[in-house]
């Protein structure tokens, strides 16, 4: 496997910090990282909110601990300024050359917002966070001094002095599914990236802005060795349940309320990870073939990326790796 198979760019997703604590977190970001890095992964999402660890620690912690895994860094703009977040991915180019990719996010939880005395409404948020990306990328890519005059931010004359090489330049994707996050992304010349419904019901990508998906799997090569995993790992949680209603009630996330309003059914789409507040992203479960066949329609519908959630084994990225080649096939069988 490739970080690029077909059409398809794969990411894969850092262990959250409040999960797990100390030197067992961290042995744990090392060894989810190894596992993506063998399997060819372009790179591996890492968290950030009030409460997780620094996603630039861990980003170091990631590439340490890989030859060639891209950290795909949270970036929420009221953490650091954008000249921050740029000397960061700089430094790290320098010191290891290699690349990170930045996921730029503008929600959050209301009240994580407030406690840092943030009170932009959500589309003057998505507005920031262009203006933000703008800045990162021509501090990262012009030879020139950048000058720059926003509604949000206003820098003059401001440079980097540490070269960063084209190609490791990072990507940059705003996570959203709004349709002023979808603005934002095109804006910023960005991949937007949804928390997708079933591929029944999931809305065509739009041709106008490369786009991806978050979502968890689990497959065997039967359904029912695939459930028998699946239903062990999320059992039924009563206060999972009660944190994801009280999450749901204090953001302001239009894909939260989307999936929040979800039916959760024992069926290949399946939402009980997340309405147990076990994760955030629903998840394909099945065998080989009908996973396959799932994701295929994903990408039938123009989606490029995906951002798969956290394996809890390195086997799982082996069993999803064939269920992605049946995905790719019938993408080109439909070309």
């Amino acid at each position: 496997m490739t970080g690029t198979r077909g059409d398809i760019s794969l990411f894969g997703t850092c262990p959250p910090s409040v999960q797990q604590h100390g030197p067992d977190y961290l042995r744990r970001v090392r060894e989810v990282a190894g596992w993506s890095d063998r399997a060819g992964y372009e790179g591996v999402l890492v968290y950030t909110d009030n409460r997780s660890v620094d996603p630039w620690l861990l980003a170091q912690t990631i590439i340490q601990a890989t030859t060639r895994l891209a950290p795909l860094v949270a970036v929420q703009p009221a953490y650091m300024h954008p000249f921050t977040a740029a000397k960061l991915v700089a430094g790290l180019a320098y010191l290891h050359q290699r690349r990170v990719h930045l996921n730029m996010v503008a929600g959050g939880f209301t009240g994580d917002l407030q406690s840092l005395g943030e009170h932009l409404a959500h589309d003057d948020r998505y507005d920031r966070a262009v203006e933000y990306a703008l800045i990162v990328r021509q501090l990262l890519t012009s030879e020139e001094p950048v000058s720059f005059a926003g509604a949000y931010y206003s820098v003059t004359g401001l440079r980097l002095e540490t070269a960063l090489p084209a190609e490791l330049v990072p990507r940059v994707l705003f996570s959203g599914s709004s349709a002023a996050g979808m603005a934002a992304a095109r804006a910023a010349s960005a991949t937007a990236v949804a928390y997708p419904q079933e591929p029944g019901k999931q809305a065509p990508a739009d041709p106008s802005v490369t786009q991806g998906l978050r979502i968890g799997i689990i497959t065997r090569p039967t359904s029912a060795e695939a459930w028998e995993v699946a239903l062990t790992r999320f059992p039924e949680d009563r206060a999972g349940q009660i944190s994801h209603r009280l999450a749901t009630s204090r953001s302001d996330s239009q894909w939260h309320r989307q999936l929040a309003a979800a039916v959760d059914r024992q069926d290949t789409y399946w939402m009980r990870p997340f309405k147990n507040y076990r994760t955030f992203c629903p998840y394909l479960v099945g065998d080989y073939v009908t996973v396959g066949r799932e994701v295929g329609r994903y990408l039938d519908l123009g989606y490029t990326t995906l951002i798969l959630d956290t394996p809890e084994k390195e086997q799982d990225l082996e069993h999803i790796a064939v269920a992605l080649d049946i995905a790719r096939t019938r993408a080109e069988e439909h070309v």
